[in-house]
């Protein structure tokens, strides 16, 4: 076998960008030519983007597609390069890669298992190819084979596994590659981020490359391609079970190429990073991509002092911060759409932030002074601008009004949730004229212990353009806010951590805290971990938690009937919020993990059986 130059380039595309989409491929692919690559490889769907949804539907989509690779070829002379993108043969649609050698289409691969779990819903777009089989298809006048197609470049015969292709156990199409001898197999995809996945991609593909007694190589897409799914870029290189090559995540810049070689010795290894840096990481790239695609001016915040609008400021900051570092000043600016960069040469980072984050604390009489000055001290470490007025005579207001229409006063024993309700309410109408005015997007602040309870006000604190931490729970935020203290040295988050969560929407008298009105958070993640990631029962979570957590039965089993009731009663909101990121295992979004009846008995059987044991 001769040697071989790889070249992994990933993209960061956008759907219905055609020309920028070919413009940093063609960008890339200059770059590896450069660099003497032999075989290019790009991600799954590169031309198009992944997130392009039922446009894969439509008959002019894919044709497009074809006349942007059409566009392409002439750019791949004296090399080889497989390209995704969408092919449709009458009624179907196939997920393809597209082979390129020397200007000339060798042919298509195609996908043959769709991936339909969690967030992926392939079969609604792509049909299954099948093992082993090829035919004949025109593309521009040319006859070129489509179906289960290998090749071989400088002596290197090679194959490909696309994305779902290679986490289908014995099913998979390398057992059929490793007969007919391939010495390298690619796998080109668009496999969401999660937190701590890569790990697992690790393992599969150091498990392939021994299985197969072949190089195994892999591409992803790279960043928020199109407002919920955080492609994180990884490419990697494998052989004999060992990592060779591994490069570091979640990169802001538009593409990267990695060249490799085909040899049995470590090249490049990027080190493995913690959960922590990753949310970091991909929540800043997430909100950096929202923030350009959708042409925003920047982002507005209700600045209440506690964990989660506080965990969202300082990831605003940080995509300031990580944006800085990965493209430099100029050419941040330029891809936010500032164009007069020299202004910030003094103090980037802070003037940036105090250019893009606006905040408010919006008190009530139910405001503590702890919370205001954690606001305060928070937005002014940040470099944030921070806002602050109450809205008492709106509350006021709205109230009378009602009070004249029903003929009685509202009281905290008979009216308790109204009366909540309407302070959270109050506060959106004002902070979205803020955004209004500022062009900017507004960030609603949930967290995803709160969509799984409906612990939150319809209208009001899920108000917003984008969510970006309802992917995760409130406990891994009370986390997180520790840890971003110290280790993204953000001391203005001291006030922060020594607060305890609470919505502040009470008398203070009645000392209101979350943990009191629902349950613990750590009990929440365990609970929602089973019932919603592993589709468990009640009487299943009851039986594994009871074993697992250190809670008298009773009080165990009332939190698991809380959680099951407040569930299947709040699906509603759940619709509703605004976009979220998906950043862990799973997350409860429905329309992009966990679909459930708006309308439905809520358990009460099961709950009922639960009781009774």
């Amino acid at each position: 076998m001769s040697s071989l130059s790889l070249a992994l380039a990933t993209v960061n595309q956008t759907p219905l960008d055609w020309e920028g989409n070919l413009h940093r491929i063609i960008s890339a692919l200059e770059e590896a030519i450069q660099q003497n690559a032999d075989l290019v490889i790009f991600p799954e769907l590169a031309i198009t983007g992944y997130g392009s949804e039922d446009l894969f539907l439509s008959y002019w989509y894919p044709k497009k597609a074809l006349d942007q690779l059409n566009k392409l070829i002439p750019h791949c002379q004296n090399t080889t390069v497989a390209v995704g993108l969408p092919y449709r043969m009458g009624e179907k649609v196939y997920n393809t890669m597209a082979i390129i050698e020397d200007g000339e289409l060798l042919g298509f691969v195609a996908k043959q298992f769709m991936a339909i779990d969690g967030v992926h819903y392939e079969f609604r777009w792509f049909t299954p190819w099948e093992a082993n089989q090829q035919v004949k298809v025109d593309f521009f006048g040319k006859e070129v084979p489509l179906g289960d197609l290998t090749f071989t470049k400088k002596g290197v015969h090679y194959g490909f596994e696309i994305c779902e292709d290679a986490w289908r156990g014995e099913a998979r199409p390398g057992y059929r590659l490793c007969e007919r001898k391939v010495d390298l197999i690619v796998s080109p995809s668009a496999s969401h981020f999660a937190m701590g996945k890569t790990l697992e991609r690790k393992k599969l593909i150091e498990d392939s490359s021994r299985m197969f007694d072949c190089y195994y190589g892999y591409i992803n897409l790279l960043g928020n391609e199109a407002g919920r799914m955080i492609f994180d870029g990884e490419s990697l290189l494998a052989k004999s079970g060992k990592i060779l090559f591994r490069n570091q995540l979640l990169s802001f810049q538009d593409y990267q190429v990695n060249v490799v070689q085909l040899e049995e010795k470590e090249q490049e290894i990027a080190e493995i990073r913690s959960k922590e840096w990753e949310f970091t990481q991909a929540t800043s790239l997430g909100l950096f991509d929202y923030l350009r695609k959708s042409k925003s001016r920047g982002f507005v915040l209700s600045l209440s002092g506690g964990a989660d609008s506080s965990t969202v400021a300082v990831l605003v900051a940080e995509m300031v911060k990580l944006g800085l570092q990965d493209l430099g000043l100029q050419r941040f600016c330029e891809k936010i759409g500032i164009s007069d960069y020299e202004k910030f040469a003094k103090n980037p980072e802070k003037q940036l932030v105090g250019t893009l984050l606006t905040t408010a604390y919006q008190g009530t009489a139910n405001s503590s002074q702890d919370t205001f000055e954690s606001a305060k001290s928070l937005a002014e470490s940040l470099g944030a601008v921070f806002h602050h007025w109450t809205i008492d005579e709106e509350v006021a207001s709205y109230t009378a009004k009602i009070e004249s229409a029903i003929g009685r006063k509202l009281t905290w024993e008979q009216d308790d949730i109204t009366l909540q309700n309407i302070q959270a309410r109050s506060r959106s109408p004002i902070i979205w004229m803020l955004a209004n005015l500022k062009h900017a997007l507004l960030l609603a602040t949930s967290n995803r212990s709160e969509g799984d309870v409906g612990y939150t006000t319809m209208d009001g604190d899920t108000s917003g353009s984008i969510s970006p931490i309802a992917g995760v729970d409130k406990h891994f935020i009370l986390h997180w806010i520790q840890w971003a203290e110290k280790n993204l040295n953000r001391p203005g988050l001291a006030k922060v951590n020594s607060l305890q969560p609470t919505a502040e929407l009470r008398p203070q008298e009645r000392t209101q805290t979350d943990e009191k009105d629902l349950m613990p958070y750590a009990v929440i993640v365990e609970i929602e971990k089973l019932a919603i990631r592993d589709r468990r029962s009640p009487m299943d979570v009851f039986l594994i938690l009871k074993e697992e957590l250190e809670l008298e039965e009773g009080l165990l089993k009332s939190y698991i009937k809380k959680f099951f009731q407040l569930w299947a009663r709040n699906q509603w909101k759940r619709e509703r919020l605004a976009p979220s990121f998906h950043l862990d295992q799973f997350n409860v979004d429905p329309k992009t993990w966990y679909r459930f009846p708006i309308l439905s008995a809520g358990f009460k059987e099961e709950l009922e059986q639960l009781e009774q044991l």
